[in-house]
């Protein structure tokens, strides 16, 4: 694959990289950015850059995402030991909370909508998508 190719496969990773490492574009080759210098660019890239991932290249393991989400279970797991001791010596335990998560609600329960929708209402809702899709 020629690095025209490539650029045209996978430009918009490449531009955000460039953007983002750099500041400059793929506009600014073969100007203040040679077409050495942007193959050197790609060939360089770490595992934690948008092209990698757009290449599948990434395991996601650079990002701090799962080393958060590991952590956060961990934590998880020590208060639900810490709790078992102290149970079995005869303490009383709260109730334990696991640790936040992004987009979960207190109760670590994913939230979508602000409440139940009345039946009359859903299915009005559903005969108006009814309506559009057969036009």
């Amino acid at each position: 694959m020629s690095l025209v190719e490539f650029i045209e496969e996978h430009g918009e990773a490449l531009t955000y990289d460039l953007m983002t490492r750099t500041c400059y574009t793929l506009d600014d080759v073969g100007g203040a950015l040679s077409w050495r210098s942007l193959y050197s660019f790609i060939k360089h890239l770490d595992t934690n850059s948008a092209l990698a991932r757009d290449l599948g290249k990434s395991t996601g393991w650079e990002s701090t995402l799962k080393t958060n989400a590991i952590l956060a279970d961990l934590y998880d797991l020590l208060q639900a030991i810490n709790a078992n001791l102290v149970r079995l010596g005869g303490g009383k335990v709260k109730n334990i909370k696991p640790y936040p998560r992004p987009g979960k609600d207190d109760n670590n329960t994913t939230k979508i909508g602000k409440g139940a929708l009345p039946v009359d209402e859903l299915h009005a809702w559903i005969e108006a998508r009814r309506q559009q899709q057969n036009g």
